[in-house]
C-alpha cells in the first residue's frame, strides 16, 4: 500500500538536482515621498500652517486696542505679507492713526510717523547733511543724519497734505526702497512699508496724490463708521483705565521669510486669466469693456494692477491656511486694487457712480458669465 499523504503538512518543493529552491522575498516597494498639498512641498504648507496661526494672533492682539474693522485689519494684513504699501481713507476720528501704530506694537520693527504739513520740505523725512567737528583738529565735515524714512514701518499721516517736493520724495523711497539726497543713494533696510493716510473731507489746502503716486499703493482701504454695538464698546472700553502695550509677535527676519513663502503660493491658470480680463475691462479704450463703462471711466488700470491683484490673493489665500489661490481670494482683494487706479469722469460723478461701483459691477458680472 502506497502511503498516504498529510495534507496539512505543507510540502516544499524539490528540483531535480536535488536541493530546495528558495524562494526570492519579494522586493518591497519604495516609500512614496511626501505629497504636497497642491504642489507645495513639505516645509511651506508647514510654514503655511503657521503663517495662519501668526495672523489669527495678529488679529487677536490688535483687537484689544482697535475694536471692530475686521477687513481693514484683514486687507492691511495682506499688503504687509504681500510686500505693499497701503493708503488708509477715512473721516477723522476712526483710530487710522491707532491702527497702524498698533500694527507696529506688534512687530519687532522700527516705527516712525510723519505728520504731513503744507510746509513740509523733502530734507524734513529723508533727512539731510550737516556740518559736524570731527575729532582731529577740529576739522569740520558733512554728515548725513538720517529722517524719519529710515525705518520699517512708516506712518504717512495725512500724505495729501503734502507739497508736491515732498510727495516726489515718498515716491521714490515706496518704489525704490532708497532715498537720494544731496546727489548720495541711501538704501532702506528691509522690511520697508508705507502706510499713509488720508482724510476725504477738508480738500482746501491740500495736494491731491497724484496717479502716479497712488499707483504705488498696493491697497486703497476704506475705513468706515462702526456699528452701533462697536461703538457701544468703544464709548465703554475706550474712556476707562489706560491699556499696556501690544505683545510683539514676529520679527524682521520672520516677516521676510513670509513674504517670500507668500510669493510661493500656486495660482491656477483660470486665476491669471480672471486677473488680465478683469484689468482690461476696466480701459475704456479696450474693445472688450463693457459699453456702460466706455461712459463713466476716463482711464482704467494699468499692468501694476495685475501684479497686485495676483500677490493680494496669494497673501489672502496664504492668511486664511489655503495651499492655493482660490476664485474668492482674487475677487475679494480685486476693490481695494482696482478702486484708485480707475479713474471716472464727469458723467458718473453726475450719477453717483464712484470707481468701487464700478469695479464692483465689473466683478459682479464676471461672475454670472
Amino acid at each position: 500500500m502506497e502511503p498516504t499523504q498529510d495534507f496539512a503538512t505543507p510540502v516544499t518543493p524539490s528540483s531535480d538536482y536535488g536541493f530546495t529552491p528558495v524562494t526570492p522575498a519579494p522586493t518591497p516597494a519604495p516609500e512614496p515621498s511626501p505629497v504636497s498639498h497642491d504642489g507645495l512641498p513639505p516645509d511651506d504648507v508647514i510654514a503655511i500652517d503657521e503663517l495662519g496661526k501668526t495672523y489669527q494672533a495678529f488679529c487677536d492682539e490688535l483687537g484689544k486696542t482697535i475694536i471692530g474693522q475686521q477687513q481693514v485689519i484683514e486687507n492691511l494684513a495682506i499688503c504687509l505679507f504681500a510686500r505693499g504699501h497701503a493708503l488708509l481713507m477715512g473721516v477723522p476720528g476712526l483710530a487710522k492713526t491707532l491702527l497702524v501704530s498698533s500694527v507696529a506694537q506688534t512687530f519687532d520693527l522700527s516705527f516712525n510717523r510723519i505728520q504731513f504739513t503744507p510746509d513740509l520740505m523733502p530734507a524734513d523725512i529723508t533727512g539731510t547733511d550737516i556740518i559736524q567737528e570731527s575729532g582731529t583738529g577740529g576739522r569740520r565735515e558733512f554728515q548725513f543724519i538720517k529722517g524719519p524714512l529710515f525705518a520699517n514701518i512708516v506712518l504717512a499721516d495725512e500724505i495729501n497734505r503734502a507739497p508736491a517736493k515732498t510727495q516726489s520724495a515718498m515716491l521714490e523711497a515706496m518704489q525704490e526702497h532708497k532715498v537720494t539726497v544731496l546727489g548720495n543713494t541711501y538704501t532702506l533696510t528691509p522690511p520697508f512699508f508705507v502706510l499713509a493716510t488720508q482724510n476725504p473731507i477738508e480738500q482746501e489746502g491740500t495736494y491731491p496724490l497724484p496717479e502716479a503716486q497712488l499707483d504705488r499703493f498696493m491697497f486703497l482701504i476704506e475705513v468706515g463708521y462702526p456699528s452701533a454695538e462697536e461703538e457701544k464698546r468703544i464709548a465703554r472700553e475706550t474712556t476707562g483705565a489706560a491699556k499696556g502695550r501690544l505683545n510683539q509677535l514676529l520679527s524682521g527676519e520672520k516677516i521676510l521669510a513670509f513674504q517670500q513663502l507668500v510669493r510661493r503660493v500656486p495660482v491656477p491658470e483660470h486665476i491669471y486669466d480672471y486677473a488680465v480680463a478683469i484689468v482690461r475691462k476696466t480701459r475704456p479704450t479696450e474693445a472688450d469693456a463693457p459699453a456702460w463703462l466706455k461712459e463713466l471711466v476716463g482711464w482704467g488700470a494699468g499692468p501694476r494692477a495685475v501684479q497686485y491683484l495676483i500677490l493680494g490673493a496669494k497673501a489672502r489665500a496664504a492668511l486664511k491656511g489655503s495651499y492655493m489661490v482660490r476664485m474668492e481670494d482674487i475677487e475679494a482683494v480685486a476693490s481695494p486694487v482696482l478702486a484708485h487706479r480707475v479713474i471716472t469722469n464727469f458723467a458718473a460723478e453726475s450719477q453717483g457712480m464712484t470707481s468701487k461701483k464700478v469695479v464692483e459691477r465689473l466683478v459682479a458680472e464676471m461672475r454670472e458669465q
